[in-house]
């Protein structure tokens, strides 16, 4: 907590020991992260660079996305964010990925902010350690821009922190800070839908602090902040035709046609696979047996942490003090963010058990559950008492054990998250910066000596535009040479017009070999070169079977 402290007639904040220890955790955790997105770690991809182009056409005034190119329903606040950089320095990974960095920072502090407010400030110290290590699959939702998360997960942390002030009173502008409350939620649902349980959870949390309030000015400026927020999905979706409103394509590539799988194999993906990779526990690759216990464990300190809360409402209930509505309301409101942040876990993870996706694919999935970290402080706050408990020796022998218990969790999550963390600095980023070197090597190769239309599959063509700065310009073309997942149109445009267009294919994958029985004898006369794991064709004549 910073303390005023009198210096030579100027007033400064001191902060106390614990606050220094967490300040000292996040600005390692944030160099940590910068020095990854120096060297592009993680590795850049095609999903990511269609977010940048849309941030240089942003930047240039070319166009005004609301939704990701070919898609309605995952808005563009990271490209609206990184487009003002991209104006300014030009187009590059670093440049694009540092709006996420600031957002990270922010969300450190943000629930270093909170954490202290509902529980210790030791506790809060070290939730911010925990979140300053990061492996792979971590530092993934946390820098690259791939839309939502990074963004949602400070909004979200800014209104309960609101909420918190506005119930203990020392929120003094409270309309303008209700109206925020409501602009936050508008952003949040327009930039991810999959935030939208712990929107209805802080909702919920503000109307019991301020409910009296929303009846009037208040609950109007809540409404237009809500409004204004959420007015691009809303000018958006009026516009589109049948079928192509957001609700009807997020619920399209939500189900998938065939069996479901059975319950239990959809839970044991989101528990046993999701939960320990979305906290760090586990490598990219997937988690080991032995790194599976905090998702069996994550269900019961959840129950836990809903009924310290519980217990906590009901304790401040009794205690006596003048103005009683409002002492009751500012005691009463930590309880109630926790069991906010315990329901927004809880319906989280229901949503994702329900998809298939949890059972068919979880380690690809589970970056749906990155937004649990928001519920870190409720989950590990039983683990925290009972070990605080213990050692103060103020419990009984099973208080002790208990206790001790909780303390070996706790040094177990910790020691966990900083192996994994410490493998993947170390031996975990020479294959993105592999790859990330032979994509700028073809880049510069196409960019230098061309051709500058080219065709290739969707994982190469949209980071080829943005590595050359449009200078060359992809179609996206399916293993078997038919027309693909052409993002933004205008690029399969131009290259349909080409008189000469080049192919640009993993060396030796099926598109590489349909390519070449489809050029048959023209397959030696045509100029082909190897550049970074590719080859490029560059036929006389074009090649577009599709045709």
């Amino acid at each position: 907590m910073s303390h005023p402290e009198q210096h030579r007639g100027r007033w400064r904040p001191r902060l106390d020991r614990p606050a220094l220890v967490a300040l000292l955790f996040g600005l390692v955790g944030v160099v940590y992260r910068l020095v990854l997105t120096l060297f592009t770690v993680p590795v850049s991809n095609s999903d990511e660079a269609t977010f940048g182009l849309a941030a240089l056409h942003i930047a240039q005034g070319r166009e005004h996305p609301v939704f990701l190119y070919g898609q309605h329903y995952m808005g563009m606040l990271e490209s609206y964010l990184a487009a003002p950089l991209v104006a300014v320095f030009g187009p590059s990974w670093p440049v694009l990925r540092l709006p996420m960095l600031a957002l990270y920072a922010i969300f450190l502090y943000l629930i270093h902010r909170l954490t202290r407010r509902l529980g210790t400030p030791w506790f809060a110290a070290f939730v911010v350690g925990l979140l300053a290590l990061g492996p792979e699959r971590v530092v993934r939702d946390q820098l690259t821009v791939v839309g939502g998360r990074p963004e949602v997960k400070p909004a979200v942390l800014l209104m309960l922190l609101i909420t918190v002030g506005l119930a203990a009173g020392t929120v003094h502008r409270r309309r303008l800070a209700v109206g925020l409350f409501g602009l936050l939620v508008g952003l949040a649902a327009w930039s991810d839908w999959l935030i939208l349980p712990y929107l209805a959870v802080a909702g919920l949390a503000l109307v019991w602090a301020v409910r009296r309030e929303l009846l009037g000015w208040s609950g109007l400026l809540l409404v237009a902040g809500v409004a204004v927020g959420v007015a691009p999905m809303i000018v958006d979706n009026l516009r589109a035709g049948p079928g192509d409103d957001s609700l009807s394509v997020f619920r399209e590539v939500s189900t998938k046609a065939g069996p479901q799988p059975p319950w239990s194999d959809r839970i044991r993906g989101g528990l046993l696979e999701g939960v320990p990779l979305a906290h760090g526990l586990c490598p990219v690759d997937g988690c080991g047996r032995w790194q599976q216990w905090f998702g069996v464990l994550y269900p019961l300190l959840l129950l836990a942490g809903a009924a310290l809360a519980v217990l906590a409402y009901r304790r401040a209930a009794g205690r006596p003090g003048g103005e009683r509505a409002r002492v009751l309301r500012g005691e009463r409101v930590g309880p109630v963010v926790q069991l906010a942040l315990v329901a927004g876990a809880a319906l989280t993870l229901l949503s994702y058990v329900r998809s298939p996706l949890a059972a068919t694919s979880p380690l690809d999935n589970a970056r749906y559950l990155s937004v649990l970290q928001l519920s870190l402080p409720a989950v590990l706050w039983p683990l925290w008492v009972a070990a605080l408990t213990a050692w103060r020796g103020t419990s009984s022998v099973l208080g002790r054990f208990a206790g001790a218990l909780s303390a070996a969790v706790l040094a177990a999550l910790t020691v966990s998250t900083l192996v994994i963390t410490v493998l993947f600095a170390a031996t975990g980023t020479a294959a993105s910066r592999t790859e990330e070197r032979q994509a700028r090597e073809l880049a510069a190769a196409l960019r230098a000596d061309g051709p500058h239309e080219v065709y290739g599959d969707y994982w190469t063509c949209n980071r080829l535009i943005f590595n050359t700065d449009e200078s060359v310009v992809c179609g996206v073309l399916d293993g078997d040479l038919s027309p693909g997942q052409n993002r933004y149109r205008p690029y399969w445009r131009q290259v349909g017009r080409a008189e000469r267009p080049g192919y640009v294919v993993a060396v030796d994958s099926p598109m590489d070999r349909r390519l070449r029985r489809l050029l048959a004898d023209r397959a030696e006369a045509a100029p082909v070169r190897e550049v970074g794991g590719y080859r490029v064709y560059h036929p006389d004549t074009p090649v577009r079977p599709w045709r």
